[in-house]
């Protein structure tokens, strides 16, 4: 069975590199594929409080069977919980839900600027941690200068940010922010979401070279990258394919070709952090 290798937190911890994402799979469906990616080799999950999958994921953990420290799972709060209290209590349904006594990684999902609730979101997660609950603490979508506040009003930066990184758009300021802070950086929707980079002729050039799916190849790249990474699928044959693009490398002339892809601004495909502060999100 193929494992995935950890990378290293500032905090002393560790994440799966390669791990399952659950965003957009319904409750009753992630209580199955989580069931089947934990049996293909995955081991780290990562869900959220606006998923509306928490119970689901938390069924297929019991149904896994699996030993606790075996599986790294994350979660995230919802923009709508945001605040010192509003999240802790988030956080108790949360574990509810999943069924766990103490979680491996937890998010604030988005910065919501025009919320102006970061910081104190922030500080309820701080708590947590030093109350044993959470293992590791970290951020989703956060900016640069939304990094930069947390630090400078709780001395606390998180270990990892979440964002959106794929070919096209692959955010080399922020991972150059993440890196000289010791931040780790994990990249949702890898295959970018229909945005044409699985037909990139770059990508399907590089795949057809290698025997291997474009999928595959993105994946590899982040990988090369150093990111952790978490795609999401529902068919079994795909969530196997997945993570065996742990046994692609690529060569260094191949991650600089799919790195220069990059479109900038253009080539985002969700939510713009800068003004996104809904209810749901990556």
């Amino acid at each position: 069975m193929t494992t995935s290798p950890r990378l290293p937190f500032r905090d002393g911890r560790s994440i799966p590199q390669l791990g399952y994402g659950v965003w957009q799979v319904e409750n009753e469906v992630a209580a199955d594929v989580v069931v089947k990616a934990l049996e293909a080799g995955y081991r780290h999950v990562d869900t959220a409080r606006g998923y509306n999958n928490e119970a689901g994921v938390g069924q297929a953990l019991k149904t896994a069977g699996l030993d606790r420290d075996e599986v790294f799972v994350t979660s995230k709060v919802p923009n709508q919980d945001q605040g010192y209290d509003a999240t802790l209590a988030s956080f108790d349904a949360t574990m509810k839900d999943l069924g766990l006594e103490e979680l491996d990684l937890y998010l604030v999902h988005w910065p919501a600027p025009s919320k102006g609730l970061a910081v104190e979101t922030w500080k309820a997660l701080v708590e947590l941690q030093e109350q044993g609950r959470i293992r590791s603490i970290g951020t989703s979508n956060f900016r640069i200068e939304d990094l930069e506040k947390i630090e400078a009003e709780t001395g606390v930066l998180p270990v990892l940010n979440q964002i959106e990184l794929h070919p096209y758009f692959n955010q080399p300021e922020l991972r150059e922010f993440h890196a000289s802070k010791g931040i780790v950086t994990e990249s949702w929707s890898p295959l970018g979401q229909g945005g044409g980079e699985l037909e990139d002729p770059v990508i399907t050039e590089i795949a057809a070279a290698h025997d291997a799916s474009p999928a595959q190849v993105m994946i590899a790249w982040n990988l090369a990258l150093g990111n952790v990474v978490i795609p999401k699928s529902v068919t079994p044959e795909r969530i196997a394919s997945n993570l065996a693009s742990l046994e692609l490398t690529l060569a260094e002339d191949e991650v600089a070709r799919i790195s220069e892809l990059h479109q900038g601004e253009p080539g985002r495909r969700g939510a713009n952090p800068n003004d996104f502060a809904g209810h749901q999100g990556a």
